[in-house]
């Protein structure tokens, strides 16, 4: 004690200060494992999806909340002027507001995901739609911390209205296709999860909406990058409006000998017993058969199925020529292999 009282007053307050503020961080540990645990343990209870995410996204900032206390409590012992004291104040707080901004972005963010999964929105959710609700709860927030800062907006506005033009010109591309993934989006006919085909020939499941493409993946699970710009001027069949499933053609087959009548109902069976019974048929969907033409050397069909999804295509018509072609051995139905008769006249006999 004695040595501490030998210590200049101002030095020993800033060792106080400095002593606080260590101790706060254990301190802060452990209130925020102890006040947690029992938050979690209410919105379990609670079965409140929301509490949960609040409660989740908030525990990440905590420890930096116990920092700022530790902070505040650390400068009013610290010997500071007066003018420092209420600038570090007013820094403390504006921090706050930044980090309690960004919980409510991503609480924001989380509730929008989980009614996008539920709901039908009038925006999809993309990742840009998600980062345009970030990005406009941290501009607020940050707006506000400014003006708590005592620095004024007005000219910041300014300067990025003058900036913006400048802007615009040097990011002329990706302005171009920002403002198409918002017409993409708005436009709710290229949406997350649905299966398209593009004029140009490539095609899949449309993975996420971004700030400058459109990932889709097809079926060999590979990603496709499409600039918004081209998508939204592309020809494109979506294969999920007005509805997931889909109408398919399986062409057929039969020999000029076969009792055409009995392989239209063969057929027919086979194409009900198939869509009944393999994942991905629409088993209520009457299937028909239409034959189309004389061909070279066999009577050409087409066979009408419905699946309810575009990806159920290659499993419903694998399973479905299998299983005809197995019935129609069964039934002495011929599927001739391509054959052509040639007449040779003799150029004696004329």
């Amino acid at each position: 004690m004695s040595f501490l009282n030998e210590l200049d007053p101002i030095l020993l307050r800033w060792l106080q200060a400095l002593l606080v503020f260590l101790l706060f961080f254990p301190v802060g540990c452990l209130l925020r494992k102890v006040i947690f645990f029992y938050f979690e343990k209410w919105a379990e209870k609670s079965g409140n999806k929301h509490n949960e995410i609040i409660i989740a996204r908030s525990r990440a900032h905590a420890l930096f909340w116990a920092f700022l206390i530790g902070v505040h409590v650390s400068a009013t012992i610290a010997p500071l002027g007066e003018k420092t004291f209420i600038f570090f104040n007013k820094a403390i707080f504006s921090l706050f507001i930044i980090s309690l901004t960004l919980i409510i972005a991503n609480v924001i963010s989380d509730i929008a995901k989980t009614y996008s999964r539920k709901a039908s929105l009038s925006l999809p959710l993309t990742s840009l739609t998600d980062n345009l609700i970030k990005l406009t709860v941290v501009s607020l927030g940050g707006l506000i911390a400014l003006a708590h800062l005592g620095i004024s907006i007005a000219p910041l506005l300014t300067a990025l209205g003058v900036g913006s033009l400048a802007v615009a010109l040097a990011l002329q591309d990706t302005l171009t296709n920002l403002f198409s993934g918002f017409y993409i989006i708005a436009n709710k006919q290229t949406r997350p999860g649905d299966y398209i085909r593009l004029d140009s020939g490539q095609e899949g499941c449309v993975v996420d909406i971004g700030w400058r493409t459109t990932r889709i993946k097809p079926l060999s699970d590979n990603i496709i990058l499409i600039p918004n710009a081209k998508l939204g001027a592309a020809i494109v069949t979506n294969f999920h409006i007005p509805e997931n499933e889909m109408s398919m053609s399986v062409p057929v087959s039969v020999s000029y000998s076969s009792d055409l009548d009995k392989v239209e109902s063969v057929t027919i069976e086979v194409a009900k017993e198939t869509l009944k019974e393999v994942r991905g048929g629409a088993p209520d969907f009457a299937p028909s058969v239409r034959f189309n033409c004389f061909g070279d050397s066999a009577v050409k069909l087409d066979v009408n199925l419905r699946v309810k999804d575009f990806s159920d295509q290659a499993l419903v018509t694998h399973e479905f020529i299998k299983r005809l072609h197995k019935r129609y051995m069964k039934e002495g139905i011929d599927i001739p292999f391509p054959q052509r008769a040639v007449h040779v006249i003799n150029p004696e006999n004329k």
